[in-house]
């Protein structure tokens, strides 16, 4: 029996089942076309099964003691050292990714699981001084209850755990909606590992179903107080539109149109070398890939080449194999879409310096330039193999450049002198930037968001634990109040 036999099914109440729906999810390898799994999908009732079993459950969970809520992250931490070969295998197959894409995957999600079991026993309660007489006042960190997280398909062992781990660890219950691309790698997986560290039945369910099937009934659910979703920016003004309505929390990491800006200063090979690293890392299927590649003029020639000869030496193909550089897109959804907006920019104007075919779901990679600045590609997150080269006239046009999307989740600039670099970064508009690094980088404690269309909230470290609990106040008053009447 393979992975995608034993764990693509419905995980509800520490059980194994089969939806109740009347169609299935059809989990296909990207690559080849082989079927993987085909899952009957949850309904409606299902939905309110796992909630309620998560909402049962959870009240003896908040009430355990950290330390052993502390050893069951420890378990899980020790299962996915051992199972990693297989979950790499299986994130090859479901995700269509190069290996090495799979284990920097799995290495990133590793690191939180260590994060996580720090986090059951950080949590900490205050004593703050008070203006009346007498009086004590606590301020408690309680868990929020029940979680609910909605993961993508492009990193969805690490996005979704990075989530699902640390509300465990807070006192937290879970259910995960992965998506209907990753069902196993983002859920079956994640909940086989809980399973087998001894976490109680009802504490961590997955669903997997879609909208068509049961609507809003995630989010308008009583049961969930937090949902944490990652995704496009059009799905998440629904998810954030609809708990709102329902006065429920989100946190919501969404599309991208990062820019990697190379300063006249920058060392250029190894600015390209970010810069590819950005924009085609696992088929540019990234929210925080560099989808624009900002150059000064004075050395825009001189990069241009550079980055253009090491574009057209990736190689596009069977991910499997270890000089494959880029594998097939998701979908041929996705495959159709990328190569005919390519196809309108080049007869709009742009110069294709590099220009891929397609075949299949692979898409070669493509590198534009002289896109007007009215160009809609350079405002929109392109999610594939396409690389947008822009000139630019000094650090003022540099930072206009940078800022004229309604996105604003990563970027980068490289400079051979760190400080302008950090004054030049202080100037984007985005949650996270790096200097003289990749646009690409997520690490335990560091806060994990961004600004404009690109979401709401922060991940990571103490941004987590905002994320996932909720203070009470509690006074004592250990004199007699005086009051007016």
């Amino acid at each position: 029996m393979s992975i995608f036999d034993d764990l693509a099914h419905q995980y509800i109440d520490g059980e194994w089942l089969a939806g109740t729906g009347s169609w299935d999810i059809i989990d296909v390898n990207p690559y080849n076309g082989e079927k993987l799994a085909a899952i009957t999908v949850a309904t409606v009732e299902q939905v309110d099964r796992a909630y309620r079993a998560a909402e049962r459950a959870q009240a003896d969970w908040a009430a355990t003691s950290p330390y052993l809520r502390r050893e069951v992250l420890e378990r899980a931490l020790r299962l996915t050292e051992e199972r990693e070969k297989e979950i790499v295998e299986a994130m090859i197959d479901e995700l269509g990714g190069t290996r090495p894409k799979a284990e920097f995957e799995i290495h990133l999600t590793k690191e939180f699981l260590r994060e996580a079991v720090q986090l059951c026993v950080r949590p900490e309660g205050r004593i703050l001084p008070s203006t009346v007489a007498g009086k004590e006042n606590r301020v408690q960190r309680l868990p929020v209850g029940v979680v609910a997280v909605i993961s993508p398909f492009n990193f969805p062992l690490l996005v979704t755990m990075k989530s699902v781990a640390p509300a465990l660890a807070l006192g937290n219950a879970v259910v995960i909606k992965p998506n209907q691309n990753a069902p196993v790698v983002g859920g079956g997986v994640i909940a086989k590992i809980f399973e087998d560290a001894g976490l109680p039945a009802g504490l961590l369910n997955v669903l997997v179903t879609d909208i068509a099937e049961i609507g809003d009934a995630l989010l308008t659910h009583p049961v969930p107080k937090v949902i944490s979703f990652a995704g496009s920016d059009r799905v998440g003004r629904h998810v954030g539109s609809v708990a709102a309505r329902h006065f429920k929390r989100t946190v919501l990491e969404l599309s991208g149109n990062s820019a990697l800006v190379v300063l006249d200063d920058a060392d250029l090979d190894y600015a390209v070398d970010a810069a590819v690293f950005s924009r085609f890392v696992y088929q540019g299927q990234v929210c925080m890939a560099a989808n624009r590649i900002l150059v000064d003029r004075s050395v825009a020639a001189e990069f241009t080449e550079k980055f253009t000869a090491r574009v057209r030496s990736l190689r596009t193909g069977d991910p499997r194999e270890a000089d494959t550089h880029i594998g097939p897109l998701i979908n041929s959804f996705q495959a159709d879409a990328l190569t005919a907006l390519v196809d309108r920019a080049v007869e709009s104007g742009a110069k294709a310096l590099v220009r891929g075919s397609t075949r299949g779901n692979l898409v070669e990679p493509t590198v534009l330039a002289d896109l007007p600045e009215d160009s809609p590609l350079l405002g929109q997150e392109i999610f594939g193999p396409v690389a947008l080269l822009v000139e630019f006239d000094g650090e003022e046009d540099a930072v206009r450049l940078a800022n004229a999307t309604p996105y604003g989740l990563s970027g980068a600039v490289h400079t051979r002198d760190v400080e302008r670099g950090v004054r030049f970064a202080e100037r984007i508009e985005t949650g996270m930037i790096h200097v003289n690094d990749s646009t690409i980088g997520d690490e335990p404690l560091a806060a994990f968001g961004g600004e404009k269309a690109s979401g709401l909230g922060r991940l990571n470290g103490l941004a987590t634990v905002e994320a996932f609990t909720t203070q009470k106040w509690i006074s004592v008053q250990h004199g007699r109040s005086q009051f007016p009447f």
